[in-house]
């Protein structure tokens, strides 16, 4: 009988690891990975938000 515990320790790979991600934002409407093509008020939108860790 395999003992499962053993198992999961010498397969310990975590979901997503080594996945690269992009991420993406709403703004005034519109989903964006970056900020260059925006002006400045569009700008200070996204400043000026509240920031929640993940922690």
């Amino acid at each position: 009988m395999t003992n499962n515990k053993n198992n999961a320790q010498e397969n310990d790979i975590l979901v997503g690891e080594g996945v690269g991600f992009e991420r993406i934002r709403r703004i005034t409407g519109y989903l964006v990975g970056t900020l260059d093509r925006f002006n400045n008020a569009k700008r200070a939108e996204e400043h000026d938000r509240v920031k929640h860790n993940v922690g």
